[in-house]
């Protein structure tokens, strides 16, 4: 009975002591954020949009207003300035897209080359954004593709694709992979950027998982497997330290949404001015693999 009392009062004590309290989140002033790239071979692609709040809504309404217009946007490679033109374009679901790229008016096109620097400028309500990128020169590559069973799957038309890369001696050779199924767009891998620190030198074969569209829900028991019948093109690009640890930063930042076991991370950008995302070079080479039914 003692015992049974003494818990009685432990809870009601404890009762005693809880009180309501609310959080309020701050509400943030929105940033500008820079998705930029430029390939060996291609125009620019930028996309500018401003931040949203952690707990904001969002719809297609919402990421549509989310776009930045009217910008003044450039491209500085040498002593040459090129200025970027505002496009808009569907896409495959019927959303708008905006981004910038070459003026047609321009007298001179950019097309990314390797060995070069380039120095992006954006002005954006009255306030002026500057990000450096290069593209490498391609030293590390890719020497052949092909494909093998899946292993441990009783479905038969899974396979997975196989390539065998040479690493240049010296470290600090970076790259990123991205895939294409079908002549359908290039997606990253799930994890797509790594360095030389172990394979620095050497010629290794590397399984090359399918890259994934982070705007939907990955399905695990299809992850990183192709199809019989796919055709299938890897592009693996030579990029900076600078566009590596953005993008090593933003993969485990965005692999650690809603894991409370994760640990805290900074996304890497190279943006000055307090901005968001990063202006990356690539130096890309593709190869391309049909897989037979």
């Amino acid at each position: 009975m003692k015992l049974w009392i003494g818990c009685l009062l432990l809870i009601m004590t404890m009762t005693a002591c809880e009180r309501d309290i609310d959080i309020v989140p701050n509400q943030s002033a929105a940033k500008l954020v820079v998705d930029a790239e430029i390939e060996n071979n291609r125009p620019p692609f930028i996309v500018l949009s401003r931040s949203l709040n952690f707990f904001s809504t969002i719809d297609s309404a919402e990421l549509l207003n989310s776009f930045v217009h009217n910008a003044t946007v450039s491209i500085q490679e040498g002593n040459t300035v090129y200025a970027m033109k505002e496009y808009q374009v569907r896409g495959p679901n019927g959303n708008r897209i905006y981004y910038y790229s070459n003026d047609p008016a321009n007298t001179q096109l950019l097309l990314g080359q390797q060995g070069k620097k380039y120095k992006l400028t954006i002005t954006s309500d009255g306030i002026t954004y500057t990000s450096e990128t290069e593209i490498p020169l391609l030293t590390k590559t890719m020497d052949s593709l092909w494909w093998k069973k899946a292993p441990n799957n009783q479905d038969t038309t899974k396979v997975v694709l196989m390539g065998r890369v040479t690493d240049p001696p010296g470290l600090g050779n970076y790259i990123r992979y991205f895939t294409s199924v079908n002549n359908q767009p290039f997606l990253p891998g799930g994890n797509s950027v790594f360095d030389d620190n172990i394979i620095d030198g050497k010629t290794y074969e590397i399984q090359i998982d399918k890259g994934v569209n982070r705007n939907e829900e990955i399905d695990f028991e299809e992850y990183g497997f192709f199809k019989r019948g796919d055709t299938a093109t890897v592009k693996l690009c030579n990029i900076s330290k600078a566009t590596y640890d953005f993008w090593r930063t933003w993969e485990f930042s965005f692999q650690s949404i809603g894991n409370p076991f994760s640990s805290p991370g900074k996304v890497i950008g190279n943006i000055n001015n307090g901005a968001l995302g990063a202006f990356c070079g690539y130096a890309a080479q593709y190869r391309t693999l049909i897989i037979p039914k």
